[in-house]
């Protein structure tokens, strides 16, 4: 499999993610550009205040999450297919805290590390790519958790620099500090942005 990304973000340095040339960055109706895609009503990531409530908890099995699972499909089982759009954020992460959460009955760290990076990685194929859907697949071995992100898009994000108090543009960094390995296989048409994590330690 080819993987476009190299390396691991160093410890005090910090990085960022961008899209290569050519490929179209949209912007929300809000003038929003990017960084914490798709996580309205969620905590925020780890060295952030957390102080805030959140409108839904990703650790808190979630009636709306089952309904998700049940309209959409099983993303352990097949891909699933969702529309690009910025709402489809919250069906993802509902579908990914239900498979983690009680599906394969993983810790609570666990999912909501899980649902913030796929709240990430759907934000940037919505924002980004230009594409009408997306895919989820959600898969699972001895010792290790799968979650994969496919557009038909086939520019590459990049890692770049970022600052302490930057706001935006953060989406790659959190992948890259919470997940064990992760990267981007590119399809004949399109691409497919993974992480992995490690399950039997957790």
């Amino acid at each position: 499999m080819p993987t476009a990304y190299a390396g691991r973000v160093v410890r005090d340095g910090g990085v960022r993610g961008a899209y290569s040339s050519g490929t179209a960055t949209k912007t929300a109706p809000d003038g929003h550009h990017g960084g914490m895609a798709g996580l309205e009503g969620i905590e925020q990531p780890r060295g952030h205040s957390r102080a805030s409530a959140a409108r839904w908890s990703p650790t808190v099995e979630d009636e709306q999450a089952l309904k998700a699972l049940e309209l959409f499909g099983n993303p352990t089982e097949r891909e699933v297919q969702l529309p690009s759009r910025p709402e489809s954020a919250a069906t993802a992460r509902r579908l990914a805290q239900v498979v983690v959460l009680r599906t394969w009955r993983l810790s609570p760290k666990l999912t909501e590390d899980t649902v913030l990076l796929v709240s990430e990685l759907v934000g940037n194929a919505v924002r980004h790519t230009g594409a009408r859907v997306f895919g989820l697949r959600m898969r699972c071995r001895p010792g290790w958790m799968r979650v994969e992100v496919r557009d038909p898009s086939r520019g590459l994000p990049c890692l770049m620099p970022v600052q302490e108090l930057d706001v935006s543009g953060r989406g790659l960094f959190l992948v890259d500090k919470l997940s064990d390995r992760w990267g981007v296989d590119l399809l004949p048409r399109g691409k497919t942005t993974w992480f992995e994590m490690r399950v039997s330690d957790r």
